[in-house]
């Protein structure tokens, strides 16, 4: 949001674009550490609230969403900051993957859902493994959601590669924002725990679970697993805000794992107090150069 600002401070019109897979779901605010509506005064917020639920919300469906915001942002000399930490939505509207190559199903996507709930996910990492090994080794195997994913394409199409990226065709400034002190990234993950469990998570929970079966992707976001065991009794404060904050840090680590194998024009660490001048005037030099927006 201060990179947003300082480019607007500089008469510089710059538009948020979120590239987070579950801020698309409406009502899912607090889980998901959604921009308020007093965070995005004073600058345009896009992929947020698109979708209810209980609907179906796929990476060629956001594709859609920006493609057709980005020609009137470039219409208005504005810059736009794609931001988020789904790196696969990233990198498909950075890179421009053929989205359309991609097949989905409903029928076989729901009958690996049933064979993931009544058998786990080490059968559907085994039978991807061996049916599909190219997929495989591009896909987090332990990430039920991207595992069924790859069952699904690997089922309608073979053991294809993804599709190839057609380029995005407008410059790119791509900032990777990292934290270095592992222990006190922990502490930062602690700290945003207990606020989100103390800022309506529990509320926002019972309020979705009451509209919403409880097994639907949008839910996958952390936070309302444990949430819904502390109403169910099944655990205590301490125990959502352990398992809330193991679930984080493991993200986090995966997190780096695929930002670290997509090269970055510029690398941060959160934890340098003028990390934040550096990437604004980054971004300055960037927008005055680049006549149409960027990412």
């Amino acid at each position: 949001m201060r990179l947003a600002l300082g480019l607007i401070a500089d008469g510089i019109p710059a538009e948020v674009i979120s590239a987070d897979s579950r801020q698309v779901y409406r009502g899912t605010d607090v889980a998901t550490a959604k921009p308020t509506l007093d965070e995005r005064r004073g600058v345009p917020h896009h992929g947020l609230d698109l979708a209810d639920p209980d609907e179906r919300f796929s990476v060629a469906d956001f594709a859609g969403h920006v493609e057709a915001i980005l020609p009137p942002i470039a219409a208005r000399g504005g810059v736009a900051l794609l931001v988020g930490g789904t790196g696969f939505w990233l990198r498909a509207i950075a890179d421009g993957f053929d989205l359309d190559a991609l097949p989905w199903d409903p029928g076989v996507r729901s009958a690996l859902e049933a064979d993931l709930a009544g058998g786990g996910l080490g059968p559907l990492v085994d039978r991807l493994q061996a049916t599909a090994p190219g997929l495989a080794a591009s896909v987090d195997l332990r990430n039920p959601r991207r595992v069924v994913r790859a069952l699904e394409i690997a089922t309608l199409q073979g053991d294809a590669p993804r599709p190839a990226p057609r380029g995005y065709g407008a410059p790119v400034l791509r900032v990777t924002l990292d934290l270095a002190d592992r222990a006190a990234h922990r502490a930062w993950i602690a700290r945003r725990s207990a606020v989100q469990l103390d800022g309506g998570i529990l509320p926002e929970a019972e309020a979705l679970r009451a509209r919403y079966p409880a097994d639907l992707p949008a839910f996958s976001a952390i936070g309302y697993r444990e949430a819904w065991d502390l109403l169910d009794g099944r655990i205590d404060r301490e125990g959502y805000l352990a398992a809330n904050v193991g679930r984080n840090v493991a993200y986090a680590r995966r997190q780096r794992t695929w930002f670290r194998a997509t090269p970055a024009d510029l690398v941060l660490d959160a934890g340098d107090p003028g990390a934040a001048d550096v990437a604004l005037e980054r971004a300055r030099g960037f927008a005055r150069t680049s006549a149409r927006p960027g990412a």
